[in-house]
């Protein structure tokens, strides 16, 4: 029906529109028509006759070339006119000038239209039409053939694009700015053009380097134009600076951003703003009073930093300038030169004050003093003026012969009327005398004594003073003054030695004499009557007879109190005043042994690590003696002979001459004797503790896995972040050389799994698909954070993922496969390729499974009816066993014994009774067949064996280690012991070592299988039981291997 009303209206438009003859059916298509459908046929119909047609687009200028902007036939509904009713095929024409490049083309079949290789540009089509108003670009296309031939004109709204930059007119901007612009005064900068419009077009202006003194405004005219305006921020100065260079920068806000810049160059005109400065505010000048009539006084020099008429400066007296002197002095006031007009008079007035202004027309003058000062001729005697500070008796100074020196007698002032040299006046004695005159002023001197007086010597003095002036010729004065000298006490008590010195030895009586001090006087009468004093520096163990000057211990000397007295003794006479000499007494006190040597400390302990060489430095012993000479010489030695450590004897090191082994012995004690060298010697001891301090020379050992050849089971199903397994390594080191930490090393190449380094919880990293079924191989390493280095073991973790185990022996021959050829990251036990090659596998399986179960059992039971008496007997023995773990303090020696011929095998079912290590060849049943047997008889003492009591914590773990005792009674595989090949059997902690592949030893209860290897047939006790001792050699049998190494494996079965 649909089909039909669509003909029925092409139809109708054909014939409407005058495209073909109209042809009648009749029938029930005309039923088909409604109103609406031929309305809109009508509609079609008569916007196709009007000829001419607009049709609209919408393009962004600088379009890429072949860009489809839109389709004709279908914006202009063209497809309804069919080409097989025309008489040639619809044709569109692009009609445009000749020699015009337009913009699109046209396909004339199709009607598309398409942007050419002519560039779109907005700014060029539309230039000179307002930013606010829209730009088109108009073509027309010509509808072909005529029978349908319209004209359709196109108009094209050209969207802006940000292409443009804005742009200032000119790329230096200079503008003028008065001095005086207040704060805040704005000034119009030039406008940016920018011909992209809208948020194209200018959006900011900002301004550069505007050194806090110009700003920015943006403001906006009423046509929407952005207009930067210039902002005075701080006060001008063209004087201080008459130039501003700045950038002002504009952007616009199309993307990506555009912008440009313009030097902004701001020029600060003048106003007369700056007053006249005189160069020197004040000067002053010398001018002699017969200087004559226009001689120049001074020059002044003013300055305007103004320019033009601003700058003139006129030079005047100020009013407060007094009439004497603008009669004696002339000013020009345009030079600012002053000269002398009339004579000048120093007696008259001296001095003159000018005050000078300079004014540019301005109203506050600068202003200048010049202070003239008039010289005149020496024409004046000097005076001299004698002032007593001692009042004389007769115009007499009487002075006592003991004044101390610089005693000040009289103030002696010189004056001259004069000035300048003229007046400069010097006071002096006529001859050598003890007296002195030193200057206090200018012009004043005072007279005291310059040496001691002596009454004996000289007994007055007549002293004359002389005053002269500076002048030429120069004029002087003189004066006299008289001194008498009075008698005194004036000579002191003098000992008879400088320095008295005396010995006495220590621990005297009390009370005894040391010595007599005497002392003379020059003087006579009561004046050289002498008393006898300690000074106040003596010390209280001593006293002297004020009369006889004996000097007397008082108390017992004590030498190592102190070894030396340095005090005074005072002889005074008895004169007024009295006079006083003193001595230095050195009293010296003689040593005698009565101290003992003395330690530093009652009790020393010293720190060494156990690698400490023989004759290393233990440590330093500090003794002091607090005798003197022989009698503080001390000599140290070892107490009860001990060999193991020497001492020397003087400067106290301690150096061992044993190798220190902190597992075997922790610490040693002894007694160190300090014996002086007095006559009667003196002597004690002390004790001496040293520790060693563990170093970091064990290497973890794996305990699980138990070996090389264990595995683990790990469900497909098991989710990512799930633990799988847990390695678990011991160090026989203490501290952080016990500390262990785990990684992956090698193998893991699927990168299923990790491992934490502090729990060696190996966790499932990924889910597992079916590609990953399998054996995995993870080389795992633990390694110690002892320092300096660390020490590291490496072991295969083995992970069977899979769903259940059903084959064990495939497993097992693919462990000890991997120790010839690398083990790939996935082995898988069945092919995952087809769903019945693995059932037929998978049954397979399980019958050789279960075939050798069967035959292993057989064996099995065989092998413990033939051991059953041995069982026993060592059932009845040892009721108890545990794990056994070497001793690392057992200091027997491994016997090495080489057989000729071959030897029956021990019975298995004795519980470690000997370690023996056979080498044979391969076949194993050549009689002929080298054998090689290691008995090791193992001395495991019980507190040795505690440190590896899995049911308790081991104290060489931290409190926070995980219960392996609970873990090994719940886990299998068991334990394993590792013996390092090739280790010195006389070096210690070699039991225990990292062995390769080969060399790792399983161990397992009797009851439980071995996940590691059901091959293997050796076997270990539950360990649940207590601890015991074993002292029967164990047997060691040894794989065959390569000859790189020496494969050794030690178990054990009930």
């Amino acid at each position: 029906m649909k089909t039909q009303r669509q003909w029925v209206l092409i139809q109708i438009f054909q014939v409407l529109c005058g495209l073909t003859r109209p042809t009648v059916r009749s029938g029930p298509v005309m039923d088909l028509l409604s109103g609406t459908y031929i309305f809109a046929v009508l509609l079609a119909c008569v916007v196709f006759h009007s000829g001419a047609q607009e049709k609209n687009y919408t393009i962004r200028e600088e379009m890429p070339e072949n860009v489809l902007i839109g389709d004709l036939l279908k914006d202009l509904n063209l497809s309804l006119v069919s080409n097989k009713s025309l008489s040639s095929a619809m044709q569109f024409k692009l009609v445009y000038k000749t020699g015009d490049v337009p913009l699109i083309r046209i396909e004339e079949g199709t009607g598309e239209i398409f942007t050419t290789g002519a560039r779109i540009d907005r700014e060029k089509l539309c230039v000179g039409i307002p930013t606010d108003e829209q730009c088109f670009y108009e073509v027309e296309v010509a509808i072909l053939p005529d029978e349908i031939f319209r004209l359709v004109k196109i108009r094209f709204l050209i969207e802006d694009i940000n292409d443009n930059a804005p742009l200032f007119p000119t790329t230096v901007i200079n503008i003028s700015i008065p001095e005086n612009s207040a704060i805040n005064s704005k000034y119009t900068l030039p406008a940016a053009i920018d011909p992209d419009v809208g948020i194209n077009g200018v959006q900011n202006y900002e301004l550069i380097k505007g050194q806090n003194i110009f700003g920015l405004d943006v403001i906006e005219t009423p046509e929407g134009e952005k207009m930067p305006q210039l902002i005075v921020q701080k006060e001008l100065d063209r004087e201080e600076k008459d130039t501003y260079v700045m950038k002002v920068k504009v952007e616009d806000g199309g993307f990506p951003q555009r912008s440009s810049t313009a030097i902004l160059q701001v020029s600060v005109t003048d106003t007369n703003d700056n007053h006249p400065v005189f160069k020197e505010t004040e000067i002053e000048v010398s001018i002699p009073e017969n200087a004559p009539v226009g001689t120049s006084v001074t020059q002044l020099h003013a300055t305007d930093a103004d320019i033009g008429e601003n700058a003139r400066i006129h030079f005047s007296f100020s009013n407060l300038v007094s009439n004497i002197a603008k009669r004696l002095f002339h000013l020009n006031s345009t030079t600012g030169l002053i000269t002398i007009k009339e004579p000048l008079d120093r007696e008259e007035t001296p001095n003159h004050k000018l005050l000078v202004l300079a004014s540019d027309g301005g109203l506050v003058p600068a202003r200048a003093m010049v202070l003239v000062n008039v010289t005149d001729v020496n024409d004046n005697v000097p005076s001299i003026d004698i002032r007593y500070i001692v009042n004389p008796i007769n115009d007499t100074v009487v002075l006592s012969e003991n004044v101390p020196l610089n005693t000040k007698i009289a103030l002696i002032t010189v004056t001259d009327k004069d000035a300048d040299h003229n007046g400069r006046v010097t006071c002096f004695t006529d001859h050598e005398i003890p007296f002195r005159l030193r200057p206090v002023f200018s012009n004043q001197f005072l007279l005291e004594t310059a040496a001691y007086l002596d009454y004996e010597s000289t007994k007055e003095y007549a002293i004359k003073l002389l005053a002269a002036d500076a002048g030429k010729p120069p004029l002087n004065q003189s004066a006299m003054l008289f001194i008498k000298v009075k008698d005194e006490n004036d000579n002191a008590p003098v000992f008879t030695q400088s320095l008295v010195t005396v010995s006495i030895p220590e621990n005297n009586s009390p009370g005894i004499q040391l010595t007599k001090v005497s002392a003379t006087d020059a003087d006579t009468g009561p004046n050289a009557e002498i008393n006898f004093l300690l000074g106040p520096d003596a010390p209280p163990e001593f006293s002297l007879d004020r009369r006889t000057g004996m000097l007397t211990v008082l108390k017992k000397l004590d030498r190592e109190k102190e070894e030396k007295y340095f005090f005074t003794v005072l002889a005074k006479d008895n004169g007024v005043p009295p006079l006083t000499s003193n001595v230095t007494v050195f009293v010296s006190v003689i040593d005698q042994n009565d101290n003992s040597p003395a330690f530093t400390h009652n009790e020393y302990n010293f720190y060494v690590p156990e690698n400490l060489p023989k004759h290393g430095t233990v440590g330093l012993i500090t003794v002091t003696d607090p005798d003197y000479g022989e009698n503080s010489a001390v000599t140290l030695s070892i107490l009860d002979e001990n060999d193991g450590f020497t001492i020397d004897s003087k400067t106290g090191v301690i150096r061992p001459n044993i190798s220190f082994d902190r597992e075997k012995q922790e610490s040693y004690t002894f007694y160190v004797k300090a014996e002086d060298g007095g006559r009667v010697s003196r002597s004690s001891s002390a004790k001496v503790t040293i520790n060693v301090v563990d170093v970091n020379d064990n290497k973890p050992v794996f305990i699980v896995p138990p070996s090389n050849y264990s595995y683990e089971l790990v469900l497909p199903s098991t989710d990512p972040g799930t633990v799988v397994f847990q390695v678990i390594a011991v160090d026989n080191d203490t501290g952080m050389n016990a500390e262990v930490r785990y990684s992956i090393v090698g193998e893991n190449t699927r990168d299923l799994f990790e491992i934490n380094e502090t729990t060696g919880n190996i966790i499932m990293k990924e889910k597992c698909d079916v590609t990953d079924l399998g054996l995995h191989r993870v080389l795992v390493k633990a390694n110690d954070l002892g320092q300096p280095d660390s020490l590291f073991s490496v072991i295969t973790v083995n992970l069977f993922v899979n769903e259940s185990v059903t084959n064990a022996t495939l497993i097992n021959e693919l462990l000890h496969k991997s120790t010839e050829a690398p083990v790939t990251p996935n082995t898988e036990i069945a092919d995952a390729s087809s769903p019945t090659i693995d059932y037929v596998k998978i049954l397979v399986a399980v019958v050789a499974g279960t075939i050798t179960v069967v035959v292993v059992i057989s064996i099995t039971a065989v092998v413990r009816c033939r051991q059953a008496p041995h069982l026993k007997a060592a059932q009845k023995n040892k009721q108890n066993s545990e794990w056994a773990t070497p001793n690392p303090e057992n200091r027997q020696m491994i016997m090495m014994k080489k057989k000729k011929k071959k030897k029956k095998h021990p019975p298995k079912n004795l519980l470690l009774n000997f370690v023996t290590i056979e080498e044979t060849k391969a076949d194993d049943v050549d009689d002929d067949g080298n054998s090689i047997t290691l008995e090791l008889p193992i001395d495991l003492e019980e507190q040795t064996m505690g440190k590896y009591n899995w049911v308790t914590t081991p104290t060489t773990f931290k409190p926070d280690s995980p219960d392996l005792a609970r873990h090994y009674k719940s886990a299998s595989p068991q334990p394993a012991f590792q013996i390092q090949p090739e280790t010195p059997l006389n070096s210690k902690h070699h039991i225990i070592q990292e062995l390769p592949l080969d060399n790792t030893f399983v161990a397992c209860d009797s009851i439980s299988k071995c996940s590691s290897s059901s091959s293997d047939p050796y076997s270990v006790s539950d360990s649940g039981y207590p601890v015991t001792t074993f002292e029967a050699p164990v047997s060691v049998h040894a794989r065959p291997t390569d000859s790189r190494t020496s494969p050794i494996e030690i178990c054990s079965e009930i």
